[in-house]
């Protein structure tokens, strides 16, 4: 095949520029020539004529050779250039062969100087959009997660960055977050999805919610355990807009396509409200709180009933450790009858007179 063919393909295959795959092509032939004969002086070209890289050794035109390698003679230099003079340089075609250790070292080169534009195309194109939900189409299953197809790029949604309900299903769409945009492939990929962040509940709410997106409604924190539940705190910047409210939309209709995104997921939408005490109640539901006391700087004694203990605590702790790591305080749980019983032992002891 013509090397005029081998780039073409190149260009049509990858997209690449025409005149960049000619001088890559003369670099990985330049190192191996350089290889195989390293006392030259070398430097390649494409000849369009001959369709090939030709590889030129540059010597010092001199009136007596003495160094072959590196000196020429006036009248051979004349031979190939009617203009050379002596004390001046001239480029000849150098025609010696160069073996299969050397094609393969320019062979690596070539492939990977070109694997260094795609990868810096692919950073240039996506680093931009780092932090963003994208679509793509499942292209591959793996064995430690999906390989997803975005546009003519691929990423790579790891299973540990996937839900308990995501299936891998070739041909399939799928969003995620574009979570990282390496400038060099690790392990082959460059691009990495998430579907387990918090983050990647934000950005849902703000594709789907506009008040969200143009910030009328600002989530001020969020938390998850992917999976289980989403955690979050809403406020709104307008007095009369209803953050929770704009958030679920009428029926729910707002916020079911995110919940659809999410699986058998949960999202607890919480009002910034007006206390602490206000913020603690409502990160436990679906518990229901009969009353919540400062006890610390950093710590919350809070009172449910026995039926609400389990709720409040939720599968595995799951429920109370999301809402400690949502309003940021240490929770302690009390039941009344314990409440009963801590206030007369108080009680008892004050009405106690001191020993003397």
């Amino acid at each position: 095949m013509k090397l005029s063919h081998v780039i073409e393909e190149l260009v049509e295959e990858r997209g690449l520029d025409r005149e960049t795959l000619s001088a890559i092509m003369g670099e990985g032939m330049l190192a191996a020539y350089e290889k195989k004969y390293p006392e030259y002086a070398f430097t390649a070209v494409y000849n369009r004529k001959t369709d090939e890289i030709e590889i030129l050794a540059t010597k010092n035109v001199v009136e007596h050779v003495v160094d072959e390698v590196h000196e020429i003679s006036l009248k051979k230099a004349r031979a190939i250039d009617a203009n050379a003079e002596i004390g001046k340089q001239i480029a000849i075609h150098f025609d010696k062969p160069i073996g299969r250790i050397e094609i393969l070292k320019a062979k690596q080169i070539i492939a990977q100087k070109i694997k260094n534009i795609e990868s810096e195309a692919i950073y240039k194109e996506f680093k931009p959009k780092e932090g963003t939900v994208i679509h793509g189409t499942i292209h591959k299953c793996e064995r430690n997660g999906f390989l997803v197809k975005i546009g003519e790029s691929f990423a790579f949604l790891a299973k540990t960055a996937t839900l308990p309900t995501d299936n891998c299903m070739v041909g399939f769409s799928v969003r995620a977050l574009l979570k990282d945009v390496l400038i060099e492939p690790r392990n082959e990929y460059q691009l990495f999805l998430d579907r387990i962040s918090p983050e990647f509940v934000q950005r849902l709410f703000e594709l789907e919610i506009p008040e969200v997106f143009e910030k009328i409604v600002e989530i001020k924190k969020i938390v998850r355990i992917a999976g289980y539940k989403t955690k979050m705190i809403v406020t709104s910047n307008d007095k009369n807009i209803d953050p929770v409210g704009t958030c679920i939309g009428v029926g729910g209709v707002r916020i079911k396509p995110i919940l659809k995104e999410l699986g058998s997921e949960k999202i607890d939408i919480i009002s910034m409200g007006d206390t602490i005490e206000d913020l603690v109640a409502d990160a436990l539901k679906p518990a229901i709180v009969e009353h919540v006391k400062m006890i610390a700087a950093d710590t919350v004694e809070v009172i449910v009933s026995g039926d609400q203990r389990s709720v409040a605590i939720g599968k595995q702790g799951n429920n109370i450790t999301l809402a400690s790591n949502l309003t940021g305080l240490r929770i302690n749980l009390v039941g009344e009858s314990e409440r009963k019983t801590l206030d007369f032992m108080q009680h008892d002891q004050n009405e106690q007179e001191p020993v003397e």
